[in-house]
C-alpha cells in the first residue's frame, strides 16, 4: 500500500508540474477518495515548496497539508520517521488540524506521541528534534511503537475526513 501511495504521489506531482495547473473539480471527481486527497496534497506540497513556503497556503490548505504530512510519514515508517524527517516540523500544528477535520482520536494520539519530547512543544528545528530523539531513544521507541499500532488500527478514515473537509471548504482549495 505504501509503495502504491508513493507511486501515485509521484505521478500526481509530475502531472501537476507538467500541466502547471490544478483542476480541483477533476480531482474531486476521482473514483477513489484517497487518490483525490493525495493529489490535492501533492499539489499543496508543490505550491508550498514542500512546506518551506507555508505562507503560500491558506488556513484550510495548511490543515490538509499537515494531516497528509503526518499520514504519509507514519504510514511509511511510523512516528519515529515522522519526527526524524522534515514533516516533523509541523508536529505542534497537527493535533489542531486533526480536530478541525473531526479526527479527535488521532489528535489525541499525536498529542501522546508529541509528549515523548517532555517539552511544552516539539522542537520545530529538525536537527534539534533529532538530537533529542537520540537522547530519548529508549523511552520513545516503546511509546511510538504503541502509537504506530494505534494509528494503523484507528477507525478514523483520514482520507474520508479530509475529502469531506475539502468539500466543505471548496473555495479555499480552488486557488
Amino acid at each position: 500500500m505504501n509503495l502504491i501511495k508513493s507511486v501515485v504521489s509521484a505521478f500526481c506531482l509530475s502531472n501537476c508540474v507538467a500541466h502547471n495547473e490544478f483542476d480541483l473539480e477533476k480531482v474531486l471527481a476521482s473514483e477513489r477518495i484517497d487518490v483525490a486527497v493525495m493529489e490535492i496534497g501533492t499539489y499543496l506540497n508543490f505550491k508550498s515548496n514542500y512546506g518551506e513556503k507555508l505562507g503560500k497556503l491558506n488556513d484550510s490548505q495548511k490543515i490538509l497539508f499537515y494531516v497528509e504530512a503526518l499520514e504519509f510519514e507514519v504510514n511509511n515508517g511510523g512516528f519515529d520517521q515522522f519526527y526524524f524527517n522534515s514533516n516533523g516540523d509541523f508536529s505542534n500544528e497537527i493535533p489542531k488540524a486533526l480536530k478541525q477535520i473531526g479526527a479527535f482520536k488521532t489528535a489525541e494520539l499525536v498529542k501522546k506521541a508529541n509528549a515523548v519530547f517532555n517539552q511544552e512543544l516539539v522542537p520545530i528545528k529538525r536537527n534539534k528534534r533529532q538530537n533529542i530523539m537520540e537522547k530519548i531513544a529508549d523511552q520513545s521507541e516503546v511509546i511510538w511503537n504503541q502509537c504506530d499500532e494505534e494509528f494503523y488500527s484507528n477507525e478514523e478514515n483520514l482520507s474520508q475526513l479530509l475529502f469531506e473537509f475539502v468539500l466543505a471548504h471548496k473555495t479555499d482549495f480552488e486557488n
